[in-house]
């Protein structure tokens, strides 16, 4: 196996890149986790869950994972707005890597 210069990579073309373009964020990676953890979340579940977050931040956040499909949203038609979130088949193919994630930082806590 032969190893490349690095003047000649090109890191956007790889898919590392392409994969943390989708988790990246401050947010991204809690809204994921819990998903994980939880199943499906209601919105104000999901503020509570992760504490610090503003209402306009997990909106905007939610909206982003959503797009990128690895989480659905489902509204329901009542008076007040039902809204539940989950991962998708995309979404949930994640989850080893987040178990990776979550047992290294068990692991390597100080």
């Amino acid at each position: 196996m032969t190893k490349e210069c690095i003047a000649n990579c090109r890191l956007e073309d790889t898919g590392f890149n392409y994969t943390m373009g989708l988790i990246q964020g401050k947010y991204k990676m809690f809204i994921l986790y819990t998903l994980m953890e939880f199943g499906t979340v209601r919105f104000n579940e999901m503020r509570r869950y992760i504490g610090s977050i503003t209402f306009k931040t997990l909106s905007a956040t939610l909206k982003q994972l959503e797009a990128d499909g690895l989480i659905h949203r489902e509204e329901y038609p009542q008076i007040p707005p039902k809204v539940e979130y989950s991962l998708t088949e995309r979404g949930r193919s994640l989850i080893p890597i987040l178990d990776q994630m979550c047992d290294w930082g068990d692991k390597n806590r100080i």
